[in-house]
């Protein structure tokens, strides 16, 4: 069951809620405990998000989950300030640099597996521009959010860096069936 679309004023609240909680991340404190009834029906149910942080057009971090493990509103707050403090790609956002982030949320769908039968039939399944992907192989795995096909748009080029993200190398999915699945996202960003 896909939930339904957030409001403009939910959306704006999350990037709000977001941009409070790296401030208080990137200044040591902790995050406060939120009233859930405060919140609407939506932002209360378990969703699955990413937070990606960008500066002067450059990623600075993103943090976020494949499955829904706690209410929305929860999950942008911990993933907003993961993304500024815990990102291993980078070094934690320091308080000056806050006002020149940029907060991106990911509302995911849930994932749904994407049967193939042989490798090459992989990439003709994929649809650029829509689908989040992600793929395992054994106990490895990594996801590209829909927002990647921008860098990368040719779906046999998207599967090789995702295969490299996971640490394998970047024809794995060209040589054995992988499991893959696919998502979408209800994507929105600060002004």
């Amino acid at each position: 069951m896909t939930a339904l679309p957030l409001t403009d004023r939910e959306k704006d609240l999350l990037l709000g809620l977001a941009r409070r909680s790296i401030e208080l991340a990137v200044n040591g404190k902790r995050l406060p405990a939120l009233e859930l009834e405060d919140y609407t029906p939506s932002l209360q149910e378990p969703g699955a998000t990413f937070v990606t942080l960008t500066e002067y057009g450059e990623l600075r971090g993103c943090i976020g989950a494949l499955e829904p493990y706690q209410p929305l509103v929860q999950d942008v707050c911990e993933h907003a300030a993961a993304a500024a403090m815990e990102d291993p790609r980078f070094q934690p956002v320091s308080p000056r640099e806050v006002s020149q982030l940029k907060i991106e949320i990911s509302r995911l769908t849930p994932q749904e597996p994407l049967p193939y039968d042989r490798p090459e039939d992989l990439p003709r399944l994929l649809h650029p521009g829509l689908d989040g992907v992600v793929v395992r192989d054994g106990p490895h795995r990594a996801t590209f959010l829909p927002q990647v096909w921008d860098q990368v748009r040719d779906p046999a080029d998207f599967l090789s860096h995702l295969c490299m993200k996971m640490g394998a190398s970047p024809g794995l999915w060209r040589k054995k069936l992988l499991q893959v699945s696919i998502y979408h996202v209800e994507e929105f960003e600060e002004e």
